[in-house]
């Protein structure tokens, strides 16, 4: 199918509980089998047959492995944005709330290796047809930052500093995942990359977002 029909592809009406029930069983399935073997050990019929769905019925869901792993990282984060949340960051400055909450990400990626490396393959293959799904990693990637950062409406320099933070991150999650970059090192590169968010407070608040979006 060409990438463009893919990309103009209807949007698709809200699920049905018994509909979000059987994507969930898929997405845990795919998380399973990725947990195991990495990118090649997840097979479609496999993760139809874990997920007790007809082959036909997963191609519905996800044209292709690459639509699913995707899809599967957007999950992931979703997850980790809520334990995020019920455990907030507690650095003094955004930056620091920013860096924290990152390596947190990586540090549960780290536990799963497999998964983390079928996750950012799928991320790194993806054409043109995946950019609903890649779309929806990067603005669940986006909410996490700007929560750490404690903002709600951020200005256009602190968007620009964001989408540098994420390119940083994913470039920073694929030295990693190939042995080129230890944990240290990307430590020291995600601190690096989040002063850009100190740089381009307008206020030069360094608090939590109340005091970001405090008139001066």
């Amino acid at each position: 199918m060409p990438a463009e029909a893919s990309i103009s592809r209807p949007v698709s009406p809200p699920l049905t509980q018994r509909q979000e029930a059987r994507r969930r069983r898929i997405l845990q399935a795919s998380a399973q089998l990725a947990g195991r073997g990495g990118f090649d050990a997840v097979q479609m019929r496999e993760v139809a047959e874990s997920s007790q769905v007809a082959l036909g019925t997963l191609y519905r869901y996800f044209p292709s492995k690459v639509h699913l792993l995707v899809a599967t990282m957007q999950d992931q984060l979703e997850h980790l944005h809520g334990t995020l949340r019920r455990k907030p960051p507690t650095g003094d400055t955004a930056a620091e709330r920013v860096a924290e909450t990152l390596m947190r990400a990586f540090r549960a990626l780290q536990r799963e290796p497999h998964l983390a490396e079928a996750m950012v393959r799928a991320l790194t293959f993806a054409d043109r047809s995946v950019s609903p799904e890649v779309d929806q990693v990067s603005r669940q990637t986006t909410a996490i930052i700007l929560d750490a950062m404690g903002l709600e409406h951020p200005t256009p320099d602190q968007l620009s500093a964001v989408r540098v933070i994420e390119h940083t991150w994913h470039s920073a999650l694929i030295t990693w995942l190939s042995g080129r970059a230890s944990i240290a090192q990307v430590k020291i590169d995600i601190e690096t990359v989040c002063r850009l968010i100190d740089l381009t407070d307008p206020e030069g608040a360094r608090g939590g977002g109340d005091e970001a979006r405090a008139p001066g």
